[in-house]
């Protein structure tokens, strides 16, 4: 298995901004059949989202961007280490934001600030076992119980953004969800793309 990458001695910058690139994994249930509308893909929309030690709320799988990939590279190596999962980044990120990291949520001026890049990411493939499973648990689900998980209105926002993608880039199209596990617990196991295109992580 791969090591997840550590320290900081190629991460990017811009400013006294420390540059960060996360996604949101996401899946939709399986249907009976038959033509799916708008509502019935919302009803369907799972996303992953991934425990930190010490902290009792859930984030998205999101960490520095390094100098030696792209920012959607970054948001799916995030994704394997983190949580445990492989599948399609979408060609538009969902936005931008500017926020603190964890540790400095409390400091004054800039210090801890951050500029992150998200992406949706259609998984396809569920990993037993990933970098960084003993400090990160996972758990799926339901897009619309996610927004009471949120511990910060930017990831709201995220999945605002996210919605908006899935509902209406024309290119959108489902694949077979690898198995979706239970939603209702959370679970640790312990031991360069063209424009208008998809990267493959």
């Amino acid at each position: 298995m791969v090591c997840a990458r550590q320290g900081r001695l190629r991460q990017r910058y811009e400013g006294c901004y420390r540059l960060v690139s996360g996604c949101i994994p996401y899946m939709l249930k399986e249907e009976d059949g038959g033509e799916s509308s708008c509502q019935d893909v919302l009803g369907r929309l799972q996303v992953l989202m991934i425990s930190t030690p010490k902290r009792g709320d859930l984030i998205f799988p999101k960490g520095g961007w390094e100098d030696d990939e792209s920012v959607d590279e970054a948001a799916c190596r995030e994704a394997f280490e983190e949580a445990g999962v492989k599948g399609i980044v979408s060609a538009t990120p969902l936005g931008e934001w500017i926020f603190k990291s964890k540790s400095k949520q409390n400091s004054c001026g800039l210090q801890g600030a951050c500029k992150g890049f998200m992406f949706g990411l259609q998984v396809t493939e569920l990993l037993e076992i990933w970098p960084e499973q003993v400090t990160h648990g996972r758990r799926w689900v339901p897009v619309e119980e996610a927004y009471s998980l949120c511990r910060y209105d930017w990831m709201r926002e995220a999945l605002d953004k996210l919605k908006e993608q899935l509902l209406f880039e024309s290119n959108f199209r489902p694949l077979p969800s690898p198995g979706l596990v239970d939603s209702s617990s959370l679970y640790m196991v312990m031991p360069a793309v063209a424009e208008g295109a998809v990267a493959l992580c």
